[in-house]
């Protein structure tokens, strides 16, 4: 059963989800939590903080599936774009809160996987497509996109360490941004 979830589109998933569906999440769960695990392991660098999120991200597609809006996007590039928005924050509010841990020790030793060689070589596939899109991207381009997504800065940010001004910055993210959208739709 679980091979066959791979080729249920994720607009199906999304609907069973809707009726309460659990088996929809955890196929969602196996398609995408490798990938939205590896960004959030860049921008947090911290395997705990990146397994909370990754688990706050799939409980609000369970909580709200009806937010996911096929016509703005597919789901990964939305999903992406909560994780790396909740890593983010977590970033800026480490330095107001201590994170206490669980007596049990770390998360991912109770974690059960139900990955397959199909599902993890799809992923790999997904991430060096994004790989090789980015390497097509002008350098400045890329660096921009690099440290909004990746380091998390603001646009501000991103202009006051590189010296560009805010509004080139704002452009060449936006353009990086629809360069790689057509690269990879």
């Amino acid at each position: 059963m679980i091979a066959n979830r791979q080729h249920v589109p994720d607009s199906d998933l999304i609907a069973r989800m809707k009726d309460g569906d659990e088996s929809a999440l955890s196929a969602l769960y196996d398609r995408y939590a490798s990938l939205l695990f590896g960004m959030l392991m860049r921008i947090l660098n911290d395997h705990q903080a990146a397994e909370e999120v990754l688990q706050d991200v799939f409980m609000q597609l369970w909580n709200n599936p009806g937010r996911f809006d096929a016509a703005r996007g597919s789901l990964p590039a939305w999903l992406m774009v909560i994780a790396r928005n909740r890593a983010i924050s977590r970033l800026r509010g480490r330095r107001d809160r201590e994170v206490l841990e669980e007596e049990e020790g770390d998360f991912a030793g109770t974690f059960v996987s139900s990955e397959n060689i199909e599902d993890e070589a799809a992923r790999a596939q997904m991430a060096q497509n994004i790989a090789a899109a980015m390497e097509k991207l002008p350098q400045e381009q890329r660096q921009a996109l690099e440290l909004a997504y990746f380091e998390g800065m603001s646009q501000s940010e991103i202009a006051a360490r590189t010296g560009a001004p805010l509004g080139t910055v704002k452009t060449r993210v936006r353009t990086a941004m629809q360069v790689l959208r057509q690269s990879l739709a």
